[in-house]
């Protein structure tokens, strides 16, 4: 009797609301909604300014734009952070509405089976698929939660909108000439900058922990010496003691090995090819020549990784076999030369468009200083305009290095999954990204050795990037000091 009560009322408490309104104002429609109240406020109040400082010549405190610019805050931030968090705590308080309804019986349930109930209820709202067969209640609960959600949309609709509209009075009568809305504006946007910055700080350092907290799991199971000077890489646990084959090695330097092989060939075919081509079309290519030869070098850059690693894996690999078997070497159908080439190639532009706009910044008096010294357009290049962009080059051949030691596609179509320790680039290698992307693929255990090693990868491969990019500042602010 009291399931058949709790039906009856849930079924009252969902047929009510709903015969009032079924349509729902999309959140994308509201927020631009919202832009063109913002947009009107800005064009009021920059009109508004000129009406209160008379028809003859201006007597404001600011620029017309920064009176409507400050209207345009008042009308967009105050409904635009009520808005914010209304969509955030929306479904954790119609959740726990909808929980107050159900029945005593369900909401002393255990909180995992209390959640796969109200996920078969938010599952009915939105028309998905429910684990099993839709009861009365659970269709009288999704009911009641589709109400609510109306009810909810309809409420943030009136509530943004008249904020929007009351901050667009307000922003609008206090207009006058003595206002100073130029300070006011621009404290605004110094408070989103700062905002911004700690928001981009604190991500950073979330990313550091987060990955910092696994891989101390991962060395409470595997010791850090034997992770980070052993020299086999096999990451499979036993999962019975009687298993053969299993038994786990999580030595990183054959990784390492492989990353810095598979970086240091792509960086001999990049950095000399995009820096002289830099120089070519800055110091010695005309103005139609560069007008075509740039934009064409430049096309490299938007070509997806899967394309290299295809041209990779079915050209690159093969002549690289097939002129080492016509000589008398013997050569692994995937090679780190192969990955490495490929991966130089996708780095030309790199290089090359950074050198170019950093050897175009250096001051034209330097280039005039050497002519007038008689040097030659070589040995101005040579002795003038490559040491005084040196710090500019630097940062493009870092940039070079750390898209090389990140990238995946290629060195997983090219190079192979075998972790050897080798420096023969005639032999297949594997990089630490890839291992990344290997341990994490598929049903794993996430407590597992194996899963959390992915994690500790991460951390020593961010240390070692980090190292990199202190050695490049270094070197930028030695050479900046020189030639600023």
């Amino acid at each position: 009797r009291r399931r058949q009560l709790v039906k009856f009322h849930l079924a009252r408490l969902s047929e009510a609301p709903a015969k009032a309104s079924d349509v729902q104002v999309d959140n994308g429609t509201l927020i631009f909604v919202l832009l063109a109240f913002s947009a009107a406020a800005f064009h009021l109040g920059r009109k508004r300014s000129f009406a209160v400082s008379g028809r003859k010549k201006p007597q404001l405190h600011s620029l017309p734009g920064y009176y409507g610019s400050l209207t345009a805050l008042w009308c967009t931030i105050p409904s635009a952070a009520v808005l914010a968090v209304w969509l955030a705590g929306e479904s954790t308080v119609i959740t726990a509405l909808v929980t107050a309804q159900l029945p005593e019986a369900l909401q002393s349930l255990p909180p995992s089976e209390l959640g796969l109930i109200l996920n078969d209820i938010k599952n009915l709202v939105r028309g998905g698929i429910v684990s099993g067969d839709v009861d009365p209640v659970i269709q009288a609960a999704a009911a009641h939660y589709r109400n609510l959600q109306t009810i909810s949309n309809a409420a943030s609709v009136v509530v943004v909108l008249g904020l929007a509209t009351a901050g667009l009075a307000i922003g609008w009568r206090s207009v006058r000439p003595s206002l100073r809305a130029r300070n006011q504006v621009e404290t605004v946007i110094m408070v989103f900058l700062m905002v911004s910055s700690t928001i981009a700080i604190f991500t950073t350092i979330g990313i550091v922990l987060s990955v910092l907290f696994e891989a101390i799991r991962f060395f409470q199971q595997i010791p850090i010496t034997s992770f980070l000077f052993g020299l086999e890489w096999s990451p499979q646990i036993a999962i019975r003691e009687d298993q053969v084959g299993s038994s786990g090695a999580f030595g990183a330097i054959p990784l390492f090995a492989g990353t810095l092989l598979i970086s240091f060939i792509a960086m001999c075919v990049a950095a000399p090819i995009g820096l002289f081509s830099a120089i070519s079309l800055a110091e010695y290519a005309g103005p139609r020549l560069r007008a075509v030869a740039k934009p064409t070098l430049e096309v490299l850059a938007g070509i997806p990784t899967v394309v290299y690693g295809f041209f990779a894996a079915l050209t690159v690999a093969p002549f690289i076999r097939g002129t080492g078997e016509a000589i008398g070497l013997s050569v692994s159908s995937e090679s780190a030369l192969a990955a490495g080439f490929v991966m130089g190639l996708m780095l030309i532009p790199f290089v090359s468009s950074l050198s170019d706009d950093v050897i175009n910044a250096v001051p034209q008096s330097l280039r005039d200083g050497s002519y007038g010294l008689g040097a030659t357009k070589s040995e101005t290049v040579k002795q003038v305009l490559l040491p005084a962009a040196l710090p500019g080059i630097v940062g493009g051949l870092l940039l070079a290095i750390s898209r090389a030691i990140g990238e995946t596609m290629i060195v997983v179509m090219a190079a192979g999954l075998s972790a050897n320790l080798t420096v023969n680039p005639l032999e297949a290698v594997t990089t630490v990204t890839v291992q990344i992307v290997t341990l994490l693929v598929g049903d794993q255990e996430f407590d597992s050795a194996k899963t959390l090693a992915a994690f500790a990868l991460g951390l020593l491969l961010f240390v070692v990037t980090l190292f990199l990019n202190v050695i490049a500042l270094q070197v930028v602010r030695r050479y900046r000091e020189q030639y600023d």
